[in-house]
């Protein structure tokens, strides 16, 4: 499989609770828009987020090179060594097995750049669960970007039975109320 010129999207939550793993990746081709963002990100940090390289290993990169933007300023100890530590090792571990697992060509490896945008409670409280739960997201956010999924029936199937996250579910009655052509006198 050889990768398009443009940029592949995927999303995975995974867990529950405190130690819930949310990732969002953009994975694209060196030399394109992709790689614009991803060097602009690395080099624009901000007051509590600052992108990083993420490493197997210190000294040890995981490829295709992958960029760790975090979506919660990292406050306290705890919450700090879950950004810095366990969700970091557990994106690079889902990115290696990503390509271990050929979703990721090994032979592109070098022409690719991943952009991660991943969510660390600031109520973590169990680093190996966090660990395992952004393992877990990174592979399937990967997944997602690389087989375009979910497809739209699928999207359309479960919308049809209303949106739900874990901050928010509308009842059935805000459904209907809230739905296009809705009388909302």
């Amino acid at each position: 499989m050889t990768f398009p010129s443009t940029a592949l999207i995927g999303e995975s939550f995974v867990g529950q609770g405190p130690n819930a793993a949310h990732t969002n990746i953009v994975l694209g081709r060196r030399g394109g828009p992709v790689e614009g963002a991803w060097t602009t990100a690395l080099a624009s940090p901000s007051a509590g987020y600052a992108p990083f390289v993420t490493v197997v290993r210190p000294s040890v990169p995981v490829k295709p090179f992958t960029l760790f933007v975090n979506k919660a300023e990292a406050v306290g100890e705890l919450h700090q060594q879950a950004t810095w530590g366990s969700a970091q090792a557990g994106l690079a571990a889902g990115v290696s097995d990503a390509v271990a697992h050929g979703l990721i060509p090994a032979q592109d490896v070098e022409e690719l750049l991943i952009i991660a945008a991943v969510w660390v409670n600031p109520q973590v409280d169990d680093l190996d669960e966090s660990f395992r739960n952004q393992r877990t997201a990174a592979f399937q956010a990967i997944r997602a970007a690389v087989e375009s999924l979910p497809g739209i029936e699928e999207i359309l199937d479960i919308a049809a039975s209303g949106p739900s996250n874990p901050f928010y579910t509308p009842s059935a009655e805000q459904l209907a109320a809230s739905a296009p052509g809705a009388d909302r006198g």
